[in-house]
């Protein structure tokens, strides 16, 4: 029967989408059908008097490759070809604070990359402590998103870095030309944007500096159990592991986080089934459209465990209860305790191996005589 209600809905609607269109139609069909074999299962049991149904790993692998992709060594971006040279000087500019007003803060600060690529806390604090509104993100499998920033205002990675250093509640630096002139009073910088750069006759832009940081943060992929499973090996998830993926599935999870960095793939409203308390706009400040109001892009869950406080906000500390939050609120289920726990099971699963050595904080070139100094004001 489920195999005929996918067949049903495949003919009416996914053969006339576009290859974006059908992935997501593929991924509602999944969740549609996972639904219908959880609750199916559920009777079965009651008529079997409680009679255990064993799972099947290839079963289930073939499932959820429907729906997530193993990580790719890099998220290639074909107008930001990289190179060791553009990706060694991108990890030296994302380590340096020089670019920020008062030159103690980078992009490792807010994003640090031995913590998982967050900092810890529901909001980051910037030039003098000030504070955003908005959760930092992990900057770990970022580059996979469909968008940057939780209201995806940024196209990309290379945008992205853009956008902090020219905030005045973040590195407050009050210009593209500052920047430049911090970045060529510092002799060493010249040598590394040619080498990185090397078809360019001024290759020392800001343009630049920001490919440079994405091309880095482009190899910023945490590969981890979920990713073996995927690829065939059975004992790369425990029994409890996989039965956490089924309840993930079966639950409707899948609707929204989904592809190879378990979310990032969509925009969604926040409070899609049960309204949600948040006074942040959204989207909506982004394209002034009413329908994208408190609509955020759906977050990665790749490191989960290790990235809280969680939601835009930072408001929710346990990932317990951000689970429960969201069955009520973007499901419209009551997920009991043992449910939120096999979900939590699974998503530990999703902790990813950090390469300590691409990652270790570099030597930073030396300042030169009229690099400016730190400005606290």
């Amino acid at each position: 029967m489920a195999t005929s209600i996918e067949q049903s809905v495949k003919k009416g609607w996914i053969s006339g989408l576009g290859s974006n269109g059908r992935r997501m139609a593929r991924i509602v069909c999944a969740a549609v059908v996972a639904i219908f074999f959880s609750t199916w299962t559920a009777d079965a049991r009651a008529e079997a008097a409680g009679a255990k149904m064993p799972s099947d790993s290839a079963s289930l692998r073939e499932s959820a490759r429907t729906v997530f992709d193993a990580l790719p060594a890099e998220a290639v971006n074909p107008a930001n070809p990289s190179s060791p040279a553009k990706i060694e000087l991108g990890r030296i500019l994302y380590y340096d604070p020089r670019f920020s007003k008062n030159q103690e803060i980078s992009c490792n600060t807010c994003h640090l990359l031995d913590r998982f690529g967050v900092d810890g806390l529901p909001t980051s604090k910037g030039h003098r402590d000030e504070r955003g509104k908005r959760n930092a993100p992990s900057v770990y499998n970022a580059a996979l998103h469909i968008a940057q920033f939780w209201d995806g205002r940024a196209a990309d990675v290379e945008a992205q870095a853009k956008g902090p250093v020219l905030n005045p509640i973040e590195m407050a630096m009050p210009s593209e030309a500052a920047v430049l002139g911090v970045i060529r009073s510092i002799p060493g910088y010249a040598p590394l944007f040619a080498a990185a750069f090397p078809q360019e006759s001024e290759p020392l832009t800001y343009d630049n500096m920001a490919k440079a940081i994405g091309a880095f943060e482009r190899k910023l992929m945490t590969p981890g159990p979920f990713d073996a499973f995927l690829r065939g090996d059975d004992a790369a998830l425990s029994a409890a592991q996989r039965a956490g993926l089924e309840q993930f599935m079966s639950s409707g999870c899948i609707i929204c986080h989904q592809g190879p960095a378990v979310g990032g793939a969509m925009y969604q409203k926040l409070g899609l089934i049960k309204p949600y308390p948040t006074d942040d706009p959204g989207r909506e400040a982004v394209t002034g459209n009413a329908a994208d109001r408190q609509v955020f892009k759906v977050p990665s869950l790749r490191n989960v465990a290790h990235t809280g406080p969680y939601f835009h906000d930072g408001s929710i500390a346990q990932l317990d209860d951000a689970i429960r939050i969201m069955g009520e609120h973007q499901l419209g289920v009551a997920l009991s305790a043992a449910q939120i726990a096999s979900i939590r099971t699974f998503l530990e699963a999703l902790t990813g191996r950090v390469d300590e050595t691409f990652v270790a904080r570099p030597a930073l070139p030396p300042s030169g005589p009229t690099t400016p100094r730190p400005d606290p004001s």
